[in-house]
Formats: structure tokens, C-alpha cells, sequence
């Protein structure tokens, strides 16, 4: 079944996301805003994708041309090894005609190197499930080894937007959460072209197009970098070819019916249509975020630890002059009480301080509040000095 064939049905409307259902992440995490980013990595107050539903389960044979990496065999087993040096066994299992990940084995790579394809795969989350968030049927499609294209059971299980089912990893999530029921088999199409350089300079960066089980997931999305936890990439050359990997997050993801389709070099027509969003645009989204945090903040306790660090989260989108003065006068209060506590009753105070302490950590790294007006030096010595930034 080539990408090209599948016929998506599904109509605009359904692609309009609703911040509903709440992210199971949270602030003060991933790499902050930039100009052409609005949002954080693995960012809480990103829209969820929204459920629709899939279509039906095909016969995907592999076209003529590609190279079948998987198709429920010992012999095809052999095109993989483990992501080591050197060149060792897969600890990964054969059973009952799939391709299974053990846990803490390691990841898996194929002997064969792949540049620009066309990738087709099946999954299965492990059944009945367990854990929650990104904890659920985690693993991953490396892409040339660097570019993640998010395994994960989201059937029913929310979790950062950024790190859903199809999300090109901290980049960019699905448009839609497609996924069938746990333990039923997910079918992955997905169109890489690798980022072009030449003489150092980047003169294609490249893009990623996905269907997960017959729907549109990632519409040419440009590509950033190697993608991973909690950074944002940095654009780079990837290579000319490198293997696909698939990740051993600790759960036992069971693979079947993988083949790759080697593509040929593009012309420059087909350089990707998607790019980071504009400097004007990225403003204008952060001032929205802003303003929903800060809504949000208003429906807190007045005044509470927990509107507070709200209000500061607004901070990370939107350098809002009251609003900093507010913080700030939480911040003086909240280190000076905390002086005051005596010995025998500072414990007690330990997660309230290593809340702020996180946040206040997170808005000074990414320079978006001055240590100073936080009284930041005072609290982390409070807090280092009984040990709580170590556990």
C-alpha cells in the first residue's frame, strides 16, 4: 500500500483541536519559547490532538522496490541488531510471527542504511495496559537513527502534546489522535526526505509526512534537527544514509509487516512547503498563551501558592510588566517567610520550595526574569543547603 493511494477521509472540522482535555505534563519542564517557537517543549497548555477515528486495517504489501525489514520471520529478524558498537545480536524476540521489544534490551537498528523513504510500519501496544502518560506502550521510529516519529498508547491516555502517538518527537504533534484500541494493530505510513546541505550551508531542510491508520497525522512538516527529550533541535546534517532504529522505552511493543522503500533525490520543486513559523506570528501566538495562563491564574485562590506559579508560567510566553511585579512580590514574601520557619518545622516546607525553586530555576536559565528580582540567590541557598535540589 503506497502512501500516495491511501485516501484520507475526514473533513477540516475535525482537525480543530480543543484544549478540553487537559495535558498530563507539566510547567517549568522543556526548553522555553523562541522566536519561531511559541510554545515550550513537551508544552502542558498545548491544544490536544483530537480524537478521530481510524480507518479501516489493510493488507499493506510492500510495493515493488522496497526492502522488507520485517515480515514475521527468523530470516528477516537478521536485518537488525542491536544499537551497540560493533555489530551484536538483538536481544529482541520472535513470538508468534512479531517482532518484539524486551524491556532494558536496548534499542534495535537495521544492518542496511536508509536515507530518504517511504516507511511502513505496525504496531501493537501491550495488553491489558499499563502505566499512563508517556509510561503507556512507549517506544519509538527513528528515522536515519535521529528524527523520532512517538510509538506510545494514547488510546484513552493523554499526555504532552508534543509526545503523542505520530508527533514528530518535541516538535510537532499529530493532528489527529487516530490510534486504535490497546493490543489492536496500528498501522504507520510515513514520507522522509532527509535535510540537504551543501558546502555547510542547509539548502533543503528537509520534511516528514505520516498517516497513522489511514489519517493524515503530519502534513509535511519541516524538519528541525535530531529530535529528544525536553530540547528543542538544532538543525544540522543528518548524513546522506544511517539505519532506522526502534526504541526500547521498557515496555514490550510488539513490530510486525516493516519495509522501506529507498527514495529518489528530489529536485529543488519539491524543497518542503512547511516552515517555522514567523517571528510576528510566534509573538502574537506567546501573547495568546499568555493570556489563557493568566485566565487560568484568575480562577486560582487569590494570592495562593498555586495562582502564583501560574501567573509565573505566564511569564515564559509573555513578559507582562504587572504581572512580573506580582510575581516578584510573591517571590519576596515567599523567602522570607520561609527564613522565619524555625528548624524543627522546615521540612514540612520542602515541596512548596522546591516548586518555586523549580520555577524560579526554569525563568532565570531561559533569561526571562532577572535572578534579582526573584530573590532566586536566597532561595536556592535555602534550598541547597538542606539538600531538596538533590531528591
Amino acid at each position: 500500500m503506497k502512501i500516495s493511494s491511501i485516501v484520507l477521509v475526514l473533513s477540516a472540522a475535525t482537525f480543530v483541536a480543543t484544549v478540553a482535555q487537559a495535558s498530563t505534563g507539566q510547567p517549568f519542564y522543556g526548553d522555553a519559547p523562541d522566536a519561531h517557537h511559541p510554545w515550550c517543549v513537551h508544552d502542558w497548555n498545548r491544544p490536544q490532538p483530537p480524537v478521530v477515528a481510524p480507518q479501516p486495517l489493510k493488507d499493506a504489501k510492500p510495493p515493488a522496490g522496497a526492502v522488507v525489514l520485517f515480515d514475521g520471520t527468523e530470516a528477516s529478524v537478521n536485518n537488525w541488531e542491536a544499537d551497540k558498537q560493533g555489530h551484536e545480536a538483538t536481544k529482541w524476540i520472535l513470538k508468534d510471527g512479531v517482532f518484539q521489544c524486551v524491556p532494558k534490551s536496548g534499542y534495535v537498528r537495521t544492518k542496511e542504511q536508509f536515507g530518504d523513504c517511504q516507511l511502513h510500519v505496525e504496531w501493537a501496544s501491550p495488553t491489558p495496559p499499563e502505566g499512563e502518560s508517556q509510561g503507556r506502550g512507549n517506544s519509538g521510529i527513528f528515522l536515519m537513527g535521529q528524527v523520532e516519529i512517538q510509538v506510545l498508547n494514547n488510546y484513552e491516555n493523554p499526555t504532552y502534546a508534543d509526545g503523542f502517538a505520530c508527533a514528530m518527537y518535541a516538535v510537532s504533534p499529530p493532528l489527529a489522535n487516530a490510534l486504535r484500541a490497546p493490543g489492536d494493530w496500528q498501522q504507520i505510513d510515513i514520507t522522509f526526505r532527509r535535510p540537504i546541505y551543501k558546502d555547510g550551508k542547509c539548502t533543503d531542510p528537509g520534511f516528514i509526512t505520516v498517516y497513522e491508520n489511514g489519517i493524515l497525522v503530519q502534513d509535511r512538516v519541516q524538519l528541525e534537527g535530531p529530535t529528544g527529550h525536553m530540547k528543542r533541535p538544532e538543525p544540522r546534517d543528518l548524513g546522506e544514509t544511517a539505519p532506522l532504529k526502534l526504541q526500547d522505552h521498557g515496555n514490550p511493543v510488539k513490530y510486525r509487516n516493516i519495509w522501506i522503500q529507498p527514495l529518489p533525490p528530489r529536485t529543488a520543486a519539491d524543497v518542503a512547503k512547511t516552515v517555522p513559523m514567523t517571528e510576528e506570528a510566534t509573538a502574537a501566538k506567546r501573547k495568546e498563551i499568555a493570556a489563557m495562563v493568566r485566565d487560568a491564574a484568575a480562577k486560582l485562590p487569590a494570592g495562593s501558592l498555586d495562582q502564583s506559579l501560574r501567573l509565573a508560567e505566564s511569564l515564559v510566553y509573555e513578559k507582562d510588566e504587572a504581572t512580573c511585579k506580582t510575581v516578584e512580590a510573591f517571590a519576596a514574601k515567599f523567602v522570607g517567610d520561609l527564613k522565619q520557619v524555625p528548624a524543627d518545622k522546615i521540612e514540612s516546607k520542602k515541596d512548596e520550595a522546591k516548586r518555586v525553586y523549580n520555577a524560579f530555576k526554569y525563568l532565570t536559565k531561559f533569561k526571562l526574569v532577572e535572578p534579582a528580582q526573584l530573590s532566586f540567590a536566597e532561595l536556592e541557598g535555602i534550598v541547597k543547603a538542606h539538600g531538596w535540589d538533590k531528591h
